[in-house]
């Protein structure tokens, strides 16, 4: 049984992937380039902002504007406030010591998590790439937030709903868990897929 869990934030703990994803494919309306919302769910989630822009960028021959993030972020936190939500079963999983884990900046996690009800459940034990200086699918984050808790890795398990984030916990030498709400094939070994978040208490004390 793992001595302490490290979360990964969005699609994860709170549901906000689709909602990311919405307001990004209606951005680029604005130069006329359809985005499907669900496919950006899928090609990006756990990817770092600036590193899913460029890719669109080169994809669709554009150059976005220099204040293109700003006003995302701006339009996210507003839908965040009206829209955003657990992920349903969420706060039954989280017993016992706890990190949230994530590539979004660490005032998007402390305002989702505010949102959703859940930052009491986590305090300070929060780790952002933006602020460690690492961005997954580099276990690096991963091992960071492990050493800060005071925890060898393989006393740690990793939940991440990204392949990204599955790579970096893979890679870390922890326990790795695939919230796989889209059921895709995962054939990483190690990996213990889960389609629920109701099922992860079971799996863990297993």
């Amino acid at each position: 049984m793992s001595k302490c869990l490290l979360f990964d934030n969005d699609g994860t703990l709170v549901d906000s992937e689709h909602l990311s994803s919405i307001d990004l494919a209606m951005m680029f309306e604005n130069h006329r380039i359809k985005l499907d919302a669900d496919e950006l769910v899928i090609r990006f989630r756990g990817w770092k902002l600036a590193s899913i822009l460029s890719l669109l960028e080169e994809e669709n021959n554009i150059k976005l504007k220099s204040n293109f993030v700003a006003a995302y972020r701006d339009i996210v936190t507003k839908l965040f406030i009206r829209e955003l939500k657990p992920i349903e079963g969420v706060a039954d999983a989280l017993d016992g010591e706890k990190a949230v884990v994530s590539s979004g900046p660490l005032q998007k996690i402390k305002h989702a998590l505010d949102i959703c009800g859940l930052s009491k459940y986590f305090g300070n034990n929060l780790f952002s790439s933006y602020e460690v200086g690492i961005w997954k699918p580099d276990p690096g984050i991963y091992l960071h937030a492990a050493k800060s808790m005071g925890y060898h890795p393989e006393n740690c398990s990793v939940i991440d709903d990204g392949p990204v984030g599955v790579q970096a916990g893979i890679e870390a030498g922890m326990k790795t868990y695939f919230f796989n709400r889209l059921n895709e094939e995962s054939n990483t070994v190690g990996v213990v897929s889960f389609l629920a978040m109701r099922e992860l208490p079971k799996l863990i004390g297993n």
